[in-house]
């Protein structure tokens, strides 16, 4: 239902290998799925080497929210869960809601004085007359 591409601001590389994960959730996951990026360990700014910006810039390319969280002082982990769930509820409502709207077909009745004058063109052919 919904995948968390969490990366260590901390570790440059866990967050190049971002774009093979999405690579990786495009080939084999279903095409509605929703997607988090998450940097963790922002509690750790000093040994930061991967800014807000990039990883803001990452998720502005795949269209997809962004959180920096720390797992050690639980700063945004409630909200990248809740974010992830109300995501998650809102797709599933608006594809249930989708199918549950019947297909229609409209039908009109006809203009009762065009259907009378089409009858009486019909019955007064000249062709079987004398």
């Amino acid at each position: 239902m919904g995948i968390l591409l969490v990366y260590d601001v901390t570790d440059e590389s866990s967050f190049d290998n971002i774009r093979n994960w999405i690579r990786n959730i495009e080939q084999h996951a279903s095409d509605n799925v929703n997607k988090i990026l998450v940097g963790n360990k922002v509690d750790m700014d000093a040994k930061r080497v991967v800014s807000t910006a990039q990883g803001q810039k990452l998720a502005d390319e795949y269209g997809i929210k962004f959180f920096e969280t720390s797992a050690k002082t639980n700063r945004n982990v409630e909200q990248v869960f809740f974010a992830m769930a109300r995501d998650v509820k809102q797709r599933l409502t608006e594809t249930v809601a989708a199918a549950a709207e019947p297909p229609t077909i409209q039908i009109s009745r006809p203009d009762p004085d065009q259907a009378d004058a089409a009858s009486s063109r019909r019955w007064s052919s000249s062709c079987c007359n004398t």
